[in-house]
């Protein structure tokens, strides 16, 4: 078996990278009174009024028992509302009310001002590569994972 350093290791660094993200989104977030996971499920509903727990949580890459916690989480605070569908009774529609767009507003314009940050650190050239590169991987380890 062939050792492979650490530091050689593209799984480490996009880790890191991964980390690194989640926890200056997680800062900025804050103020706003939302989790990265809460702000995921807001900024999807705020695009998809209506949309279900469960193509919610494929949205947000999480898995529905999460999506459910999250969920309850935003319903309590008031920031979410959950109906019945008009015609399958046991799905709930999921929007956001009034309180929830308001802190969804402020918390985009957190997370954006993250996000235009990183895009600023890159040429247009870098950005369009690096998105191209991170596409090739999630190509390649989707092939890779074994089907269940």
């Amino acid at each position: 078996m062939t050792s492979m350093p650490v530091s050689e290791r593209l799984g480490s660094h996009l880790k890191r990278a991964e980390q690194a993200l989640n926890a200056t989104k997680a800062a900025v977030l804050k103020p706003a009174g939302v989790t990265v996971p809460q702000y995921s499920a807001l900024l999807h509903l705020s695009a998809n009024p209506g949309i279900s727990a469960a193509a919610l949580a494929r949205l947000c890459v999480v898995t529905p028992p999460t999506m459910n916690t999250v969920l309850k989480n935003l319903q309590d605070r008031g920031l979410i509302e959950r109906t019945p569908h008009e015609w399958h009774r046991n799905v709930l529609e999921t929007r956001l009310t009034d309180a929830g767009r308001t802190v969804m507003a402020d918390a985009d314009a957190r997370a954006v001002r993250v996000e235009r940050a990183l895009a600023a650190e890159f040429t247009d050239e870098e950005r369009d590569a690096l998105v191209g590169l991170l596409g090739r991987c999630v190509a390649l380890l989707e092939k890779e994972r074994p089907q269940a």
